[in-house]
């Protein structure tokens, strides 16, 4: 799922540099912020790994880098808190003007507190989520250790972060210091959702605990047991990603989907996505595509898949149930599968194309203290499936135009 490279400007006329990451098949539920940790960028990888989750699951998400890090323009070193939430405010109307309007703001460490401070400002917002963030923006300072001293004698310090050096002013603490987060949470007023790991050793994990005391409900913590702060194992961002979505379905307002449904046995649709396909059989969904070197996205099987499925799936269930009714000790069935176009044997037009006919090659391995009786017997069994039979006979298909919604 790769994502849209955007630039809009902020308050200032400062160019931000942004990736929109929207949902493959085009079904977009609501619109996300996601706000990184202090001196960080948008392509931190536990920044990628949650919007590719929260994309797949129907959110698009606008990750962008703030001025001055990253590819966006600006010096680092002229920011501070304000700007980045006035970056946010500016984001927010980007995706309103170009898109729709964010329902959703996401915030990673410092950018917690900043989704917090920034959510009064964009009225479209909904719900908000903070990921290992601090009760107060003034807790960043920990991070610049014994410069803060020569800052404030000097007006400005040089600090190393993460392996690099930044130019920190004497404004950017005035401006973190200036910041009253217990009054911003109180008066938020919106469902408020909080990650935090008790492993956490850069933002303690008594700032979820100040933040979740002083937020109204609904609010709501889920601990990132055994995580790092920077969610450096993909399996961590993973959970964010894939809990954080059924959490916003309660209080994000997603347009009504029309469900694809049919009174026949089966009913498949495609639209506006490449090749990708919905597929529903009763009260079971599913997908299929096409490979990539032919236009599709390698989303879901192929349609050749799904014939060798439904003839290994209707082999391994004949197989079983006759091994059931027959009380043999039949532990496992795996049915392995590949269709090939190739020439008849007696063809006489070898080299004719149209002369190829259609092979399924199917292997079979049982598991089970079976005799080699037992064994050959249901090799033979094999051929009976329904599926099977289907396959060998002869098929007509009848096509009629059908009128939508009969």
């Amino acid at each position: 799922m790769q994502g849209i490279k955007v630039r809009f400007l902020n308050q200032s006329g400062t160019e931000l540099s942004g990736i929109l990451q929207k949902p493959i098949d085009g079904k977009i539920k609501a619109y996300a912020l996601f706000a990184h940790c202090f001196t960080c960028h948008k392509n931190l990888k536990a920044v990628h790994v949650i919007s590719r989750s929260l994309s797949a699951q129907g959110i698009a998400v606008l990750r962008f880098d703030f001025t001055g890090l990253g590819e966006s323009e600006g010096s680092f070193e002229d920011s501070n808190f304000s700007l980045n939430v006035s970056d946010l405010t500016s984001a927010a109307q980007f995706l309103k003007a170009e898109y729709q309007a964010p329902s959703l703001l996401i915030g990673h460490s410092l950018g917690g507190a900043a989704v917090l401070f920034a959510a009064h400002l964009i009225p479209s917002v909904e719900a908000i989520v903070t990921i290992g963030a601090p009760s107060s923006p003034q807790h960043v300072t920990h991070l610049l250790k014994d410069q803060e001293t020569t800052i404030e004698k000097n007006g400005f310090g040089k600090v190393n972060i993460g392996g690099r050096d930044f130019t920190i002013q004497k404004q950017f603490i005035d401006d973190l210091r200036s910041k009253d987060p217990v009054s911003i949470i109180k008066n938020l007023k919106k469902p408020l959702l909080i990650y935090h790991s008790p492993q956490d050793n850069i933002v303690g994990v008594e700032n979820a605990a100040e933040l979740y005391t002083n937020a109204h409900h609904p609010k709501s913590f889920i601990s990132l047991d055994g995580a790092n702060h920077l969610l450096t194992k993909n399996q961590d961002a993973q959970y964010v990603g894939d809990t954080l979505v059924p959490w916003a379905k309660r209080y994000l307002q997603f347009p009504e989907e029309k469900e694809l449904h049919t009174n026949k046995q089966v009913a498949v649709q495609i639209k506006d996505t490449n090749y990708l396909t919905e597929i529903v059989a009763g009260e079971h969904h599913w997908i299929a595509d096409e490979p990539k070197q032919v236009g599709g996205q390698n989303l879901g099987p192929t349609p050749y898949d799904m014939v060798l499925a439904g003839l290994g799936t209707c082999t391994a269930i004949t197989l079983k149930m006759y091994a059931d009714r027959k009380k043999w000790p039949l532990e496992a069935v795996f049915v392995h599968l590949e269709h090939q176009k190739e020439h008849a044997n007696d063809s006489l037009e070898a080299n004719n194309k149209n002369s190829k006919i259609d092979v399924m090659y199917r292997y079979i391995h049982l598991e089970g203290n079976l005799s080699e009786e037992q064994r050959t017997r249901l090799l033979s069994i094999a051929d009976k499936c329904p599926v099977h039979r289907t396959l060998e006979s002869t098929i007509v298909i009848k096509t009629r135009e059908k009128q939508h919604g009969n």
